[in-house]
Protein backbone atom coordinates (compact mmCIF):
# COMPACT_ATOMS: atom_id res chain seq x y z
CA UNK A 1 0.00 0.00 0.00
CA UNK A 2 3.05 2.38 0.54
CA UNK A 3 3.86 1.49 -2.98
CA UNK A 4 0.98 2.61 -4.22
CA UNK A 5 0.75 6.07 -2.28
CA UNK A 6 4.18 6.68 -3.52
CA UNK A 7 3.89 8.13 -6.69
CA UNK A 8 0.64 9.78 -5.79
CA UNK A 9 2.82 11.87 -3.58
CA UNK A 10 5.79 12.42 -5.88
CA UNK A 11 3.01 13.65 -8.48
CA UNK A 12 1.25 15.91 -6.09
CA UNK A 13 4.56 17.62 -4.48
CA UNK A 14 5.67 18.47 -8.80
CA UNK A 15 1.71 19.57 -9.35
CA UNK A 16 2.19 21.72 -5.78
CA UNK A 17 5.75 22.95 -6.94
CA UNK A 18 4.59 24.05 -10.30
CA UNK A 19 1.99 26.01 -9.45
CA UNK A 20 4.04 28.03 -6.90
CA UNK A 21 6.08 28.41 -10.03
CA UNK A 22 3.32 29.66 -12.13
CA UNK A 23 2.07 31.75 -9.57
CA UNK A 24 5.89 33.56 -8.64
CA UNK A 25 6.00 34.23 -12.62
CA UNK A 26 2.55 35.80 -12.85
CA UNK A 27 3.62 37.90 -9.29
CA UNK A 28 7.04 38.85 -11.27
CA UNK A 29 5.71 39.38 -14.29
CA UNK A 30 2.98 42.15 -12.77
CA UNK A 31 5.83 43.43 -10.51
CA UNK A 32 7.45 43.88 -13.80
CA UNK A 33 5.09 46.12 -15.67
CA UNK A 34 4.22 47.97 -12.47
CA UNK A 35 7.77 49.36 -12.59
CA UNK A 36 8.13 49.75 -16.44
CA UNK A 37 4.88 52.23 -16.01
CA UNK A 38 6.58 53.77 -13.06
CA UNK A 39 9.45 54.26 -15.12
CA UNK A 40 7.78 55.62 -17.46
CA UNK A 41 5.68 57.82 -15.75
CA UNK A 42 9.01 59.57 -14.21
CA UNK A 43 10.54 59.45 -17.47
CA UNK A 44 7.75 62.09 -18.68
CA UNK A 45 7.90 64.15 -15.53
CA UNK A 46 11.91 64.14 -16.27
CA UNK A 47 11.60 65.35 -19.66
CA UNK A 48 8.47 67.95 -18.72
CA UNK A 49 11.11 69.35 -15.81
CA UNK A 50 14.18 69.53 -18.34
CA UNK A 51 11.92 71.86 -20.90
CA UNK A 52 10.57 74.08 -17.94
CA UNK A 53 14.50 74.30 -16.95
CA UNK A 54 14.90 75.58 -20.16
CA UNK A 55 12.36 77.88 -20.58
CA UNK A 56 13.80 79.11 -16.95
CA UNK A 57 17.03 79.76 -18.36
CA UNK A 58 15.83 81.28 -21.43
CA UNK A 59 13.88 83.79 -18.50
CA UNK A 60 16.83 84.56 -16.49
CA UNK A 61 18.70 85.56 -19.62
CA UNK A 62 15.89 87.76 -20.96
CA UNK A 63 16.02 89.08 -17.88
CA UNK A 64 19.47 90.35 -17.59
CA UNK A 65 20.09 91.40 -20.84
CA UNK A 66 21.75 95.17 -20.55
CA UNK A 67 18.65 96.81 -22.88
CA UNK A 68 16.36 95.06 -20.08
CA UNK A 69 18.09 96.71 -16.82
CA UNK A 70 18.18 99.88 -18.81
CA UNK A 71 14.76 99.83 -19.39
CA UNK A 72 14.35 99.49 -15.87
CA UNK A 73 16.93 101.93 -14.85
CA UNK A 74 15.12 104.40 -16.93
CA UNK A 75 11.34 103.82 -15.93
CA UNK A 76 10.67 102.30 -12.75
CA UNK A 77 13.79 103.77 -11.15
CA UNK A 78 13.55 106.87 -13.09
CA UNK A 79 17.30 107.10 -12.94
CA UNK A 80 19.29 109.42 -15.85
CA UNK A 81 22.57 108.61 -17.46
CA UNK A 82 24.79 111.16 -16.38
CA UNK A 83 25.80 113.77 -19.27
CA UNK A 84 29.86 114.27 -20.37
CA UNK A 85 30.19 117.30 -17.43
CA UNK A 86 28.84 114.97 -14.68
CA UNK A 87 31.20 112.94 -15.35
CA UNK A 88 34.73 113.26 -13.21
CA UNK A 89 37.78 111.05 -13.62
CA UNK A 90 39.63 110.42 -9.68
CA UNK A 91 43.15 109.58 -10.40
CA UNK A 92 44.84 107.52 -7.36
CA UNK A 93 48.75 107.45 -6.60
Amino acid sequence: MQKANQPFLLVFVFAVVCVVSALALVYTKHESRKLFVELEGLTNERDELNIEWGQLQIEQSTWAQHARIEQVALEDLELVRPTATEIFVIESQ
